[in-house]
This record gives structure tokens, sequence and C-alpha cells, in this order.
């Protein structure tokens, strides 16, 4: 029992993970230094190195900046109930009834030997009249 709790809540993580990391979107940007890779950064400016400041005085450009955007998805829908065919609203219409309305608890019945006590045994009666299963 333990395992399918473990194993449930274990699923349900990984696929609420999967919805939140398909629907981001990011970017990876890298800076170049020649061939040379300086910085990778996520979500922030990347670093630049030294040689810029040089070359905004040369106006020679051996560095260079690489831009990768991660699109997410960004096409979610979300459907009303009118937008379901009329079997369709039929067929949720008489399951949430029948689930609703078809859990009615029974009523509580008397018992009324709930209390009894059987009476006490004074003697054995086997032994009194010599009654044995052989």
């Amino acid at each position: 029992m333990v395992l399918k709790t473990i194993l449930h809540k274990g699923f349900t993580s990984i696929l609420a993970l999967l919805v939140l990391f398909s629907t981001v979107s990011f970017t990876i940007e890298k800076h170049f230094c020649g061939d040379v890779l300086v910085d990778v950064s996520v979500f922030v400016e990347a670093d630049k190195c030294e040689m810029e400041a040089l070359e905004i005085l040369q106006k020679k450009t051996c560095c260079k900046d690489e831009m990768n955007v991660v699109q997410g998805q960004d096409e979610l829908t979300i459907s009303s109930y009118d937008d379901l065919e009329f079997e369709q609203q039929q067929f949720l219409y008489a399951f949430t009834h029948s689930y609703i309305f078809g859990f009615e608890s029974l009523e509580k019945h008397e018992i009324p030997h709930k209390n009894y006590a059987p009476p006490k045994l004074v003697t054995d009666i086997q032994v009194l009249d010599q009654v044995f299963i052989i």
C-alpha cells in the first residue's frame, strides 16, 4: 500500500513538472571570443570578455553573441461545457448526477440482540448427561 502511494505521488509530480516545463519559454545566451566559449547563461545576459572593450575602440569584431530561444507551448486550449457535443453533455450530466446521488447512506437499523449476553453456565451439561462425541 505504501509503494502504491509513493508511486502515485511520484507520477503526479513528474506529470506536473512536465506540464510546467512544456509551457515555459527561456533564452540561452552564449558569448564567444574568437572560437572560445567564454560564458553561457540562462534567463540573464551573458558576461562579456575583456576583448570586447578593445573591439569597440578598434572597430574589429572577434567576439560574437549567440542566442538560442526555446519556445514553450502557448497554444493551450481551455474548453467549456458549451464546447462539448450534446451526447457528451448528456453523459457528463448523467455521470455527475449518478455519482452525487448514487451514494446515499442507508438508514440505520435497530439491532435487537446487540447487547445480549448469554446465560452463565452453572454446570457442564455434557458431563452431567454423560454425552460425549467420539
